[in-house]
């Protein structure tokens, strides 16, 4: 195994420009680079079978070209679609139509300050950066045709496609977290890689809760009494909820969205889905799906399922780990290794730039205030910025593989971050080392979150203000992204601080 360079040195050397050969084109409104996006694909280049034409009617995820979509629409008899859009939150918004209106080809448009509201539906003052569109344009919705899939949990025939967005001109709107990521995947195309990520999303069932004061419980199983904690890969504890499983698998399969494996984590009824490895986009919708599919498959079990991060008091949080590694667009090496199977010094500038952006970028990975009490001393999550092998308390581990398989584990969002931005920051954070040659403190094989020490931001102002301060992140992401995103979250810290909260009222109500 090689070792890094300098080890002991983490200050990153500080390129000119993130990327010289970035596209020219786009415009300052919108600063994501490169041409309008289309609403069809053009498929002159691609010499297909007749037999192969018509396959697509058997797809049940994607079509090709607006043609496609209309005879995959008319065979399944589909009445109603969704064009739909991650918020900044990760809330699916955008529009319900007759398929036949679709596939004519009608204009779609949301206004842009949906893309500027806090998770409670509020619209922040204007502060740093962050400002409103003074006529609060429209941004046309471009549908992504490739994700053209059922709604298997509606009553009439109804399908679904994500969209990307677009302003008046054509140009990518550089603050919605689609076109985020693909800013980042420009940067890793630009110098000839592809990363490849697979996520792990962890997430709790509850009872239902209709009213906010009363603590989240968990759901009665099969067996008639509730689960208890400590059940960490019991089949016993996954098949107290059958039905509810059996929901999931059958609604993701009629997506087309592929399941690697489930289990039961440690906390009382908290499950974890693992999703096979892929291309970041893919994944991250993936993910924006599943985590539809998981709450109606709850609500038609009558029980909610729920990404909070931190649900229930002395529980464990819910993360979404993100399995990480880079390859050679043109051979499909993984660039983390060299050719005798010793890790690369790209490998490590990768480990390099995680400990060193991912803090600054952590309110991408942990958006809320809830987020940070998962990361706090003691509840199991990383609190620390160490890396090591197959070492599970460290932020950033690294998996027993061989080299063909070298990756890096970030273990430090949680389930409640936007797929979209939480998989961009850790891939931006990857690439920032990589190209400014960042090298990594040593591997520890020691526990490291037994001192009580946080090396991260402590909540949700800190991290924005960590993220703020760091320039790479105006360019790998947008200037204008990191002001909305910013704003964003400081209007949702005051939203907050109006809550008075059970702990205030047991201990100052009557002794202060």
């Amino acid at each position: 195994m090689s070792t890094p360079k300098n080890p002991t040195s983490s200050r990153p050397k500080t390129p000119e420009r993130i990327d010289s050969r970035r596209r020219s084109g786009g415009n300052e409104a919108s600063p994501i680079k490169g041409a309008p996006m289309p609403v069809k694909r053009d498929l002159a280049h691609l010499k297909l079978s007749p037999e192969e034409t018509r396959a697509f009617l058997e797809s049940r995820r994607g079509v090709r070209s607006m043609e496609e979509a209309r005879e995959w629409l008319q065979l399944r008899g589909i009445d109603d679609l969704e064009c739909i859009t991650p918020d900044l939150a990760g809330v699916a918004r955008g529009k319900m139509m007759p398929a036949k209106k679709f596939t004519g080809n009608t204009s779609l448009a949301l206004p842009s300050a949906l893309f500027m509201h806090t998770i409670s539906g509020e619209y922040p003052e204007e502060s740093g950066d962050f400002r409103y569109s003074p006529n609060d344009g429209d941004l046309k919705l471009v549908p992504d045709l490739s994700t053209l899939s059922l709604v298997p949990w509606e009553n009439d025939p109804t399908a679904q496609v994500i969209c990307d967005l677009v302003d008046q001109s054509g140009a990518a709107v550089g603050y919605t977290p689609r076109n985020v990521l693909k800013r980042v995947l420009d940067l890793y195309e630009n110098r000839g890689w592809k990363p490849v990520v697979a996520p792990e999303i962890e997430f709790y069932l509850v009872s239902k809760n209709v009213d906010p004061d009363y603590p989240l419980v968990p759901p009665i199983g099969r067996s008639g009494r509730q689960i208890q904690s400590g059940q960490s890969y019991s089949i016993g504890g996954v098949n107290e909820f059958d039905e509810l499983i059996d929901d999931i698998y059958d609604f993701s399969d009629a997506q087309g969205l592929e399941i690697d494996t489930l289990i039961h984590e440690e906390g009382a009824a908290q499950l974890e889905i693992n999703l096979r490895h892929g291309n970041p986009l893919e994944l991250a919708d993936q993910v924006f799906m599943f985590k539809r599919t998981i709450r109606e498959a709850a609500l038609g079990q009558d029980i909610y399922a729920t990404f909070m991060a931190k649900p229930i008091q002395g529980q464990p949080g819910s993360a979404m780990h993100i399995h990480q590694s880079v390859v050679d667009a043109r051979t499909g090496r993984n660039v983390f290794s060299n050719e005798d199977g010793t890790a690369s010094e790209q490998f490590y500038h990768f480990l390099g730039g995680m400990q060193n952006y991912v803090p600054k970028a952590i309110l991408m990975m942990a958006p809320y205030v809830n987020s940070y009490r998962r990361l706090t001393y003691g509840m199991g999550a990383p609190t620390n910025t160490a890396w090591g092998f197959d070492n599970r308390t460290t932020a950033f581990r690294v998996p027993n593989s061989d080299p063909a398989g070298r990756r890096v584990e970030n273990r430090l969002p949680s389930s409640d971050a936007n797929p979209y931005l939480a998989i961009a920051a850790s891939l931006a954070a990857g690439y920032l080392g990589m190209v400014g040659h960042v090298a990594p403190d040593d591997p520890t094989d020691r526990t490291v979150n037994e001192d009580g020490e946080i090396e991260l931001p402590r909540g949700l102002l800190e991290a924005v203000a960590a993220f703020e301060a760091e320039e790479h992140f105006k360019e790998v992401f947008s200037r204008e992204f990191v002001g909305t995103y910013a704003g964003v979250k400081r209007g949702e810290h005051e939203t907050f601080m109006q809550v008075i909260s059970p702990w205030e009222r047991e201990f100052l109500l009557l002794q202060v």
